[in-house]
């Protein structure tokens, strides 16, 4: 082997058995080790290395005759300065403390498989693989914007103690994990072995960072928590527990990196293939972990806007725990629900407790602070100060409790994060399922799908799935849209392996874009199948049968009707107000009875409940049920018999409640209105409405009547509302976009932010009092069964965080409870013409603390207060008004009726209520993402054809290179990226306390003046013009140039 190779094993083998010499097994060890080398100066330089460290060990300084020794044997200068590196204080992990974890002494275990490791790897020795191709260099890739692989983050230079952590958690992870694949790089480098017997993942480390011209460029990555820890293919083994089993001595360690230079991160030495992630634990393992507490499994959440970082919750319900790249996460996607495991205190991500909202930094080279030990015996150099940068909207740095020991403050008033990787999938959420383009890859045998979530990997395709001349005309289809599955993932590659479902069309149309949306969310929008449809009445027009209409109550004379959008098509929900004699008011809330034609375990109850929920786009509804259900006979449609659930009250005009009656009845409603008709009956009580103003109503029923209705409900309702926002509820409206479509070709036409009016407030009423009553009324038939709805109060340091950052802005806000929130919003936030728009983003400010509302079943929690919810601020609630669009609603339908004597009895367990109820949660959540991008779709679409459009803004988050605004004019929020505003000439930020400030300093048009000064804070009023992008469906928020003030 040529010179340079022997001098690299010299300094490269005493730093894998520094660790192991306190114990005399372990002085054993170091003979029989030095009894495999030729090399008599290397075995000089170990036994020189050896004392040494017995030398530390006891209290002394490192021996001087360290550095002779390595000059004897001519190591390279910029070898031999990583050397001090590689020799971590022995305090850090030492043998003993091996032990205590019940471990035995790794090396002296290597030992006993070193001699029939040997012959295996002298011989690939003879085949000419180099030591440097056996040192692989680990890289975390990610997707860029353009679909690229980079790295997550940045590398700043390496710094000696970053180095020397890194080389010493290398060590540690080894130590644990000794019987490892050649496939394995980097990570060993802490397993003692003889400079003739390194890996095949060793060679490429080293070619690696030849050509790098630099050692160990992973550190700083490690610097920056757990994506370091784990990418350098060393910490992401040091914290598993030992399993019963033994896994420690069989887990493949996983690699990959995060280096922008390492573009061979797939290509082991000679063609062997580097092991990219860890193999998963084993079931028993998991198992066993999670009873023990020393696992913890939750969904997790990728961040969209920097998606290297990834959170699951905490047991604890305080700060999310953090997952660092995409070695970390190791091959889980956004939704599923993972197993984890810490990573080291000190691995753990340092966050300041002064951040804003979305996370602080932005800075190219971004870096997160990791915890140094207190033993290191040299000084940190000084870093960059760069703030770190939390999660999405659900993630608010928050302070952590003094008390609690992972969240001690440290002096600068920064707090720890934990830090974790996966090690388990326990169910794959995500659809696997991905929209994206192709990329055509000259000499390989698949092409290149790049999805357009950058959250997801890029996938190789063969290019027997890629159309017929996609080889040679690659670009016809550059601007076509792909639907790709992954069908694998495997551990010794960055990238996924997939098939093409579906070519959708071209990208930034509205149909192949919506297409796109429902098949990644896995909405299903097939036709139903003949089975399903099967389970429908067959003899149409299909009318109530006279042994059901005899088990019913006869509302059908009564004035009932229905308050919808105008589009509305699928009516569920009706209403009807009666005056008594003694000045006391009928009233009813009634129901489709969906749960009469959706009976339990056939065909069509198994599509609705995999189905869950119905989903709303723009331009059209995916249904959960059929449509000749769902738009006709379960429908309330005007002027026909229904069969519905009803709920009647005797109520006082101020609203109080004297009695209830729930059962099956039958209604007949007289008029279908739109929100826009009650509106003006509301806003017109004395008129005489005629025929012309309204829909078709029931002769038998006259306008007047149904206005007198109206008005009613209308007064009913004001008073009822008012006593819920007194008794401590909560409301957070946050604007939402309308479009105007053409009919024909379903374009947007116009758009404008919908207003929620009295006549919307008015039916939200009823249905809260309606759901109270049933969820009340389920529970105490099935305590152990019902199906409810809790509401979370808010994560309590994400609030404490709000109300620092408000306190510090001078605005007076109570974060206390529920109801002194919503009188918080209430009160005036200056008297102008502005002041709503404060309110929409002090509330978007207040929603980012707020946790979800879930359906749960009643028998899955022991503790009643855990069934709150805390919006609502009432003990009980549940959904039963709109059973044609959910699911949970036919589940509690089927409650309500075997309660009442009048439906079957039920088949369920409460196992099988909560198993339900977790599947409605899921499929609630993707209906709602889907709404949103579909809403996005079309506002993209309208931007592109109807645009520039100028519109004030108000700024509602602030960091340190751009800032969140609130479109006014739209009610759209959007970034703005201050090195992307023309005219700029420079910006600067300043933070105090929690208040973040930019300071922008425009040019001045004029040259003999001074630059504008611009200076950007939360409330601040902007001019923005939303302009399309080059991409399909992209457009930004360009802010205007403030006018000049006139001297």
């Amino acid at each position: 082997m040529d010179s340079p190779r022997q001098p690299k094993n010299q300094n490269r083998e005493p730093k894998r058995t520094q660790n192991h010499l306190s114990t005399p097994p372990q002085k054993d060890a170091y003979a029989r080790l030095l009894g495999q080398h030729s090399s008599s100066k290397f075995s000089l330089y170990l036994e020189q290395y050896a004392k040494d460290t017995v030398f530390q060990r006891e209290g002394n300084g490192p021996s001087t005759q360290l550095k002779a020794q390595s000059d004897r044997q001519n190591i390279p200068q910029r070898r031999r300065d990583q050397v001090p590196n590689d020799f971590s204080d022995a305090s850090d992990f030492s043998p003993s403390s091996v032990k205590s974890k019940g471990e035995e002494s790794s090396l002296s275990l290597y030992m006993e498989k070193l001699s029939t490791r040997s012959a295996q790897q002298d011989s690939e020795r003879k085949q000419g693989v180099s030591d440097r191709q056996r040192w692989g260099q680990r890289r975390d890739t990610a997707t860029s914007q353009d679909g690229d692989v980079e790295s997550g983050e940045e590398l700043g230079s390496l710094q000696p103690n970053e180095m020397k952590k890194n080389q010493k958690q290398q060590k540690k992870n080894k130590d644990s994990h000794r019987d490892v694949t050649s496939k394995e790089t980097e990570s060993s480098v802490a397993c003692p072995q003889s400079p003739n017997k390194a890996s095949t993942g060793e060679l490429e480390l080293e070619k690696t960072k030849k050509a790098k011209k630099k050692t160990n460029t992973r550190h700083p990555e490690e610097e920056k928590s757990a994506e370091g820890a784990l990418t350098s293919g060393v910490d992401s083994q040091v914290t598993r527990p030992k399993s019963p089993h033994g896994r420690d001595k069989k887990v493949q360690q996983g690699t990959g990196g995060n280096s922008p230079a390492d573009r061979s991160k797939n290509r082991g030495g000679r063609g062997s293939r580097k092991q990219v992630f860890e193999s998963y634990m084993t079931f028993e393992e998991v198992s066993h972990g999670l009873k023990r507490e020393e696992l913890l499994q939750g969904p997790i959440r990728i961040n969209p806007k920097k998606f290297h970082e990834a959170f699951i919750p905490s047991p604890d319900e305080k700060r999310d725990i953090f997952l660092d790249g995409i070695v970390s996460r190791n091959r889980a996607l956004n939704g599923d629900v993972v197993v984890v495991q810490l990573l080291p205190r000190e691995q753990w991500k340092v966050v300041r407790s002064d951040t804003d909202c979305d996370g602080a930094s932005e800075s190219d080279t971004q870096k997160d602070h990791v915890v140094q030990r207190a033993q290191k015996k040299t000084e940190r150099k000084p870093r960059p100060n760069v703030e770190d940068r939390c999660s999405d909207q659900d993630e608010l740095i928050r302070k952590v409790e003094p008390l609690e020991e992972p969240s001690t403050p440290r002096p600068n008033g920064e707090i720890l994060q934990k830090t974790a990787k996966v090690v388990y999938i326990v169910e794959k959420k995500h659809s696997r399922a991905v929209t994206g383009f192709l990329k055509f890859l000259p000499d390989k045998p698949y092409a290149m799908f790049s999805p357009v979530d950058h959250r997801v990997p890029r996938i190789n395709v063969p290019l027997a799935e890629c159309p017929e001349n996609f080889t040679s005309r690659p670009g016809d289809y550059t601007n076509t849209l792909f639907i790709c599955r992954i069908i694998d993932w495997p551990a010794d590659s960055n990238f996924a392996e997939g098939q093409l479902a579906k070519t959708l069309g071209q990208a930034g149309e509205i149909e192949p874009e919506t297409e796109g949306i429902l098949i990644e969310y896995e909405v299903d929008f097939t036709e139903f199948s003949t089975e399903v449809l099967d389970c429908l009445p067959k003899n149409l027009p299909w009318t109530i049968p006279p042994e059901e209409m005899s088990k019913r109550k006869d509302l059908r004379k009564e004035c009932i009707f229905t308050i919808d959008p105008a589009t509305a098509r699928d009516l569920d929900d009706a209403l009807s107000c009666k005056l008594l004699p003694d000045g006391n008011f009928e009233l009813g809330v009634h129901i489709a009875d969906v749960s009469y034609f959706v009976g339990e375990d056939n065909a069509l109850d198994s599509i609705a409940s995999r189905r869950a929920t119905s989903v709303y786009m723009v331009q059209k509804v995916i249904p959960m049920l059929p449509r000749l259900l769902c738009e006709e006979l379960c429908s309330l449609n005007p002027l026909i018999d229904r069969l519905t659930f009803s709920v009647i009250w005797k109520i006082t005009p101020e609203g109080k409640i004297l009695s209830e009656w729930f059962g099956r009845s039958v209604i007949r409603s007289c008029v279908k209105l739109s929100y826009d008709h009650a509106q003006s009956m509301i806003d017109a009580p004395d008129k005489m409405f005629t025929a012309e103003e309204l829909p078709p109503t029931d002769p038998e029923h006259p306008i007047d009547e149904i206005h007198q209705a109206v008005l009613h409900l209308h007064s009913i309702a004001k008073n009822l509302r008012a006593q819920r926002f007194s008794g401590g509820a909560l409301r957070l409206d946050q604007l939402k976009l309308a479009f105007t479509l053409d009919k024909e070709t379903m374009m947007p036409q116009g758009c404008y932010v919908y207003q929620y009016r009295d006549s919307n407030k008015l039916v939200e009423e009823f249905m809260l009092l309606a759901n109270i009553a049933t969820a009340h009324h389920i529970h105490s038939k099935f305590p152990q069964l019902a199906l409810l709805r809790r509401h979370p109060p808010p994560k309590a340091k994400m609030a404490e965080e709000l109300q620092e950052l408000c306190d510090q802005l001078g605005i007076d806000i109570d974060l206390s409870s529920a109801g002194a929130l919503h009188k918080s919003l209430h009160t005036t936030l200056g008297d102008d013409e502005y002041t709503a728009a404060r309110k929409e983003v002090l509330t978007h400010m207040c929603s980012r603390p707020m946790q979800m509302a879930l359906y749960f079943c009643s028998g899955t929690l022991k503790m009643k207060d855990l069934f709150k919810h805390y919006a609502l601020n009432v003990p009980l609630y549940t959904h039963f008004t709109s059973p044609i669009r959910r699911y949970a609603d036919i589940i509690v339908h089927r409650l309500l009726a075997y309660s009442l004597k009048c439906g079957p009895s039920l088949g369920l367990s409460t196992q099988d209520v909560e198993k339900q109820a977790s599947h409605c949660n899921e499929r609630k959540t993707l209906s709602k993402r889907v709404q949103e991008l579909s809403s996005e779709l079309f506002f993209a679409v309208f931007v592109k054809d109807c645009g520039p459009l100028d519109s004030e803004a108000m700024v509602m988050g602030v960091l340190d290179q751009s800032f969140d605004v609130l479109v006014l004019r739209y009610g759209v929020q959007k970034r703005v990226y201050c090195k992307s505003i023309t005219g700029l000439s420079s910006f600067r930020h300043h933070k105090v306390g929690k208040k973040s400030e930019l300071t922008l300093l425009w040019r001045p048009e004029d040259l003999n003046k001074a630059p504008v000064e611009q200076v950007i804070s939360i409330f601040t009023l902007v001019e923005v013009q939303l302009k399309a992008d080059g991409a399909p469906m992209k457009y930004s928020a360009v802010l205007k140039r403030p006018e000049e003030k006139e001297e």
